[in-house]
């Protein structure tokens, strides 16, 4: 059974504790400009010019590639129609079954898809734009902030550690799947969940323009990108959004929401599990349109965690457009076979895009390998690390 996992300690703090320290599992059409959401009149300052900086492995002309994203979705089906005598072929009935087989000592249950689920995958989606990052690369990202060693890695190391094990880190990546661009990123919490009201009574606090920049500077110098996470506790995405859009409008800057702590249905953020709708991810696929049409910039990137049913709403009516690919990241940690539990129950029956998949270097136990994701279906095209 998946227990949700809560903030450790969420206080009014300007780090007051994001971090998830409880061991469980967390698990075509365009959009009218005409739609997108007011802006602030302020603009970004004056930025160096920025140039993205892949890393990348070729991979091996004398052996024939067994990993496109045909050919894997083939064996993924065929593993699963051999399975079909031992699952239900029922998505609704195998979605059900919130407890494993039991196995063996040093057994590991293999991880296979109904031909049904396997079939939703890839989505058709709106025809890329040039500057399109996914599929062709792959993002690898340090999740947290640098005001606490609690959130995540990015915040856990000190600079001079963290950046470069990050770069080692995509590599890594790059070299479990040859051929395929790597993209290293810094993934911020820019809003953070609060438990405690705060004199605005909203639940969060919005980090300075100075830590953001901090952050940008190391992405910008390495051709990386920037994911700005928003927890917004009891205010909403079109009331948090816009003081962002003059980092946003950055190319290399990229936006992230977490429902976990979106408390729409009341309560104190870490307390219970919060909720985002269509409606939600929609106003923030028409403000990064419009920046993507405003600034003559590169299509953005929308990522949004997801650990439980419940934590997206609606998400047949996510509208997809494309200057905005939409990621949902299975945001869950435990054992390897708990963590592809949440994948096939959260996130590959509902498809919207594309996919991530989260990584727990303290309370993923062990915690899986690069191999060992490349093997999930739909493979993941972003990688997030905390």
């Amino acid at each position: 059974m998946f227990r949700a996992a809560v903030a450790a300690a969420l206080a009014v703090a300007a780090f007051g504790g994001c971090g998830r320290e409880q061991p469980a599992v967390r698990a075509p059409g365009s959009t009218p400009v005409a739609h997108a959401p007011a802006h602030p009149a302020d603009t970004a300052p004056m930025v160096r010019p920025w140039v993205l900086k892949p890393i990348v492995i070729a991979p091996d002309p004398k052996l024939a590639r067994t990993d496109s994203l045909a050919g894997r979705a083939a064996r993924v089906e065929s593993e699963a129609s051999r399975d079909s005598a031992a699952h239900d072929s029922s998505a609704v009935g195998a979605r059900s079954k919130r407890t494993a087989t039991r196995l063996g000592p040093g057994e590991r249950r293999r991880y296979a898809l109904t031909p049904a689920d396997s079939a939703r995958w890839p989505v058709k989606g709106p025809q890329l734009l040039p500057g399109s990052l996914l599929p062709e690369y792959r993002i690898i990202a340090f999740y947290g902030n640098p005001k606490s060693s609690r959130m995540g890695i990015l915040g856990e190391l000190p600079p001079s550690e963290m950046l470069p094990k990050l770069e080692r880190t995509a590599l890594e990546w790059a070299k479990a799947d040859p051929g395929r661009k790597t993209l290293p990123a810094l993934h911020l919490i820019a809003t953070v969940a609060q438990g405690a009201p705060g004199g605005g009574g909203k639940y969060r606090l919005r980090h300075s323009d100075q830590l953001i920049e901090q952050v940008l500077g190391w992405a910008e110098e390495r051709g990386w990108l920037v994911f700005l996470d928003v927890q917004i506790g009891h205010s909403t995405v079109p009331d948090e959004l816009p003081h962002l859009v003059k980092y946003l409008e950055r190319p290399y800057v990229h936006l992230a929401l977490d429902p976990e702590f979106a408390m729409k249905l009341g309560g104190v953020p870490g307390r219970r599990i919060g909720t985002l709708d269509a409606e939600d991810l929609n106003y923030a696929v028409r403000l990064l349109a419009g920046i993507v049409d405003r600034k003559k910039v590169p299509p953005k990137v929308l990522v949004v965690h997801r650990f439980t049913q419940r934590m997206l709403t609606n998400h047949d009516k996510i509208r997809l457009d494309p200057r905005v690919q939409v990621v949902v990241d299975m945001d869950g940690f435990g054992a390897p076979y708990l963590k592809e539990d949440a994948y096939k129950f959260f996130i590959v029956p509902e498809p919207v895009q594309f996919t991530g998949f989260k990584l727990f270097y303290k309370n993923d136990k062990p915690m899986m390998t690069p191999a060992q994701v490349l093997k999930l279906w739909p493979v993941p095209s972003y990688i997030q690390y905390q």
